[in-house]
Order: C-alpha cells, then sequence, then structure tokens
C-alpha cells in the first residue's frame, strides 16, 4: 500500500484509533513505514471489544485524546475498516462530504477527476453540494448505501465517490471502501499542498442537519399522500436555497425517514417535526 503515497510523511504527527478492529495490525505499520510519529489507541481486540466506545463510531472519545496532546491529524476506523472519520489539528470532525470536498478538489487540480465530477448520496449536506458547484466540480447522487456509489462508479468511469460517513471509494485503486487507504490519501494531500487539513475543509460550510424516523404501516401509502406531498413542497419552497428537505424511506425496516438541513437548528426541527405532526394525524403511524 506504501506505492499508493509518493510523500513520506516524516515529520506528521498522526493519532489512529483502529477500533479494536481489523486495521489493528497494518495502519500502524503503514504510517511506520512511511516515517509519520505514529500513536494508536484501541488497538487491543479480544474478538468482543469491536467498535466498543472506540473507532468511527465513537470519535468524541477521540477528542478527548486530541484535548491532551498536539497531532496533526486523527484518523479513525470502523471496525472492518471501510470506513474512515478524521479530526483536524484543531479537534473538528472531518467526515466524508469533507474528505470528498478535500479529494475531489486535488483530483481536479491534478486533473486526475474523470468528467470533472464525483458520486455521493442523497444524505450528503447541502453544503457539499454548495461548495462543489463554486469550485466547478459535478456530482452525481445516488440513493444511500456505499454499493450504490461502487456502482455508478463502476459503471461510469468515475474517479471518486464517498458517503458522509466515511466510505470512500477510489477507483484507481479498489470498488469498495477502504479506511486505511483513505487516511493516506488525506494526509498526502496535506503534503502535498502543504495545508493543514482545518484549512483545506475551511470551505465547506456543513449546514445544520436533522433527521428523525417514524414507524409506519406502509411506507408507500404515506408517500403518495397528497396533504403529506403538499407540506413538503410547503417546506422546499419556504427553505429555498437556504436549505432541503428529503422524505423516504427506510431500505429494511418499517419506517419513513424525515431529513431537514436548514440555517439554524431551530428550523430544521420545525419543518421535521410538521412532517412527523402530519403523518400522525393521518393515522400512518404505528
Amino acid at each position: 500500500m506504501t506505492t499508493l503515497v509518493r510523500k513520506s510523511f516524516k515529520g506528521y504527527k498522526v493519532l489512529l484509533d483502529v477500533g479494536n478492529g481489523s486495521a489493528f495490525t497494518i495502519a500502524k505499520n503503514v504510517f511506520d513505514i512511511l516515517g509519520a510519529d505514529v500513536t494508536v489507541v484501541n488497538d487491543r481486540p479480544n474478538g468482543f471489544n469491536i467498535n466498543e466506545d472506540c473507532g468511527s463510531t465513537h470519535i468524541d472519545k477521540l477528542k478527548v485524546i486530541m484535548e491532551n496532546d498536539h497531532f496533526d491529524v486523527a484518523f479513525a476506523y470502523d471496525g472492518d475498516a471501510d470506513r474512515c472519520l478524521c479530526l483536524d489539528e484543531k479537534g473538528n470532525v472531518v467526515d466524508g462530504d469533507h474528505m470528498l470536498y478535500v479529494l475531489g478538489k486535488r483530483l481536479m487540480e491534478t486533473d486526475q477527476l474523470v468528467d470533472n465530477k464525483v458520486v455521493t448520496t442523497v444524505m450528503s449536506n447541502i453544503g457539499l453540494f454548495k461548495a462543489l458547484d463554486s469550485i466547478g466540480i459535478g456530482y452525481v447522487v445516488t440513493p444511500v448505501g456505499d454499493k450504490y456509489i461502487s456502482e455508478e462508479i463502476m459503471n461510469n468511469g468515475y474517479s471518486l465517490g464517498a458517503e458522509q460517513s466515511g466510505h470512500l471509494i477510489f477507483s484507481k485503486y479498489t470498488i469498495t471502501g477502504d479506511g486505511v487507504l483513505t487516511s493516506l490519501k488525506i494526509l498526502e494531500t496535506m503534503i502535498e499542498t502543504k495545508t493543514p487539513l482545518s484549512l483545506l475543509t475551511k470551505d465547506l460550510l456543513i449546514y445544520p442537519q436533522l433527521l428523525k424516523n417514524v414507524i409506519v404501516e406502509d411506507k408507500q401509502t404515506v408517500l403518495d399522500d397528497k396533504d403529506i406531498q403538499a407540506k413538503i413542497d410547503e417546506i422546499s419552497s419556504e427553505l429555498g436555497d437556504a436549505g432541503r428537505i428529503l422524505v423516504r424511506p427506510s431500505g429494511t425496516e418499517p419506517k419513513i425517514r424525515v431529513m431537514v438541513e436548514a440555517e439554524t437548528d431551530e428550523i430544521c426541527k420545525h419543518h421535521v417535526d410538521s412532517v412527523i405532526d402530519l403523518i400522525n394525524e393521518k393515522g400512518y403511524a404505528v
């Protein structure tokens, strides 16, 4: 995997949380070989403690370590290491939307971004779409799930795709998420551009987002209801370019997911609750 990176990591202090999972041996070795000063936590799997208060699903635990020591960047993997989330040098969370922006921009700058487009899902933050628009990168939006991103990339030859949760797919190297590869590419970009991660992400404004679920008997009946559709249209019109609403069925559970992004948390809550209240009033909720 070291052949994937052309820069030495010497002089960079890196914190890794391997989540007591599959990256517990490989991640540190790779960063050691590349010359980084590496500190690893949660690298003692016992068969039961995978993702237990650690890794990308509990990245707040990593923040505490960052507060007590300085690192140039921190990376957290989930148990099977197909996902990666980051903390920048200031301890701010850098999710899949941030990384897609940073790496997509770098690929564009180096003429490696096929068709000048990236692939993402409907759950990506509206701030990502606005930031990509501002630098002239197009995007293809898929349903939620890294499998849909992978299919879009394979079918059309795109260079890069990502989920907000930290699944990133680089078609040059793989057709699925690889958290260690993602972390290598993020640090390589920091080194090549001589820029800390906080500045690489500064032009991406993440909008407040609220997602609530409501259990229903028939998902399609809810989605087809004219009053609910009218309410969604009304909210969408009210938000305009300053936010968005997404109401979709769960792919695996009897639930309708209501998500709103807007300029404030209060606006998000108001609109999400108004849709859920209507679903309840119509008698669809279980």
